[in-house]
């Protein structure tokens, strides 16, 4: 099982990270309001912008919070400026690190983010210093209880999924960014809900951690996951999922 895979599983079940509703709010308007700059405020062509208006749904975000969001990333509402970027960097065992923040403040932002690595026993890098070791993808996770591993694979595939894999506890569909949307549709359309459904990056390799260094890297990700800039924190680490279970807080 995957690092990828077992970050998302474990802070499924824990509740570990964006516990609180207000933050989890804050996250998604960003989201929504980024998704809108970036590619218009019409929810059914812009992909990005549909997938953070169905989270936002899904927790239960007013209609009226969402569509502000839309309108202030489209310009018709003012609000602050904000923008996306990506740092990356390393963390304990040499783990490779990915974080997507937007803000208002980028100055402030960095030195923050840069802050937080630097008191887990990680430091930030160049632009492009670990980039080249993750590819962006579509991801599903399903848990293999919600269905049978061939009839699963066989309607991913169908749809346009370029891979899909399994463990003892869930199934891994893959894809590109733009057949994404296309294969999560097909997956809801049997009723089945995934675990988790983003496009991500994606490690091509990874790296074995365990004890102390296992638990540093953790407490860095989730310092990292709870700053409220933070929208993403993708890394290449790999650890037994009962080592994971006992670090993450």
């Amino acid at each position: 099982m995957s690092g990828h895979s077992k970050w998302h599983s474990i802070k499924h079940k824990k509740g570990a990270i964006d516990a609180k509703r207000g933050r989890m709010f804050t996250k998604l308007i960003k989201e929504i309001t980024i998704a809108a700059r970036i590619g218009g405020g019409d929810v059914e062509g812009n992909p990005r912008l549909r997938k953070a208006v169905s989270d936002a749904k899904d927790v239960n975000m007013p209609a009226d919070n969402i569509k502000r969001a839309i309108q202030k990333g489209t310009g018709e509402l003012e609000g602050g400026q904000i923008e996306e970027l990506q740092y990356e960097g390393y963390g304990p065992g040499g783990v490779a690190l990915i974080v997507i923040v937007v803000t208002d403040n980028r100055n402030r932002t960095v030195s923050e983010i840069r802050h937080v690595f630097s008191k887990n026993g990680g430091n930030m890098g160049e632009a492009g210093s670990v980039a080249w070791m993750f590819s962006k993808k579509g991801y599903i996770a399903i848990e293999k209880s919600k269905g049978d591993e061939e009839t699963l694979m066989t309607l991913a595939i169908d749809a346009g999924a370029d891979d899909f894999a399994g463990d003892e506890t869930n199934y891994e569909i893959y894809t590109s960014p733009e057949a994404f949307h296309k294969v999560l549709s097909a997956v809801t359309a049997k009723g089945i809900q995934p675990q988790t459904a983003e496009i991500s990056m994606i490690p091509q390799n990874y790296i074995k951690v365990e004890g102390k260094t296992a638990q540093q890297l953790v407490k860095l990700m989730e310092a990292l996951e709870e700053h409220d800039d933070v929208q993403h924190v993708y890394a290449n680490f790999d650890m037994e999922e009962s080592e994971l279970a006992e670090a993450v807080s």
